[in-house]
């Protein structure tokens, strides 16, 4: 087996390609791929869904008292709603005291 000398030209070679190797993995490494980006378009009639599933009691009222049917079904059946929640005595007993004003 036959030792060949190292040269100069050698090991700058080497330490060259070395450098070049770090170089390139910190320009990697900085500078990261932008993440893909999608773009989701909304039709009209999901953007209104939403709307209205966000919208306060206020503005459901509002838009009731300027004649939106929506909002008038919607505030019937919560007061429906809340009827149905009200306990059996208390209706009797609302009744019974309207009947009486009713006599008057």
């Amino acid at each position: 087996m036959a030792i060949s000398p190292v040269t100069q030209t050698d090991v700058t070679a080497v330490a060259s390609n070395a450098a070049v190797t770090a170089v390139n993995k910190e320009a990697t490494q900085s500078n990261p791929q932008p993440a893909a980006e999608d773009t989701v378009q909304i039709s009209s009639a999901a953007q209104t869904a939403l709307q209205e599933a966000t919208e306060t009691p206020a503005q459901t009222e509002k838009e009731a008292r300027n004649g939106d049917l929506q909002a008038k079904e919607l505030l019937a059946r919560e007061a429906a709603a809340e009827e149905a929640k009200e306990p059996p005595v208390a209706k009797a007993q609302e009744a019974q005291g309207e009947t009486v004003a009713n006599l008057r």
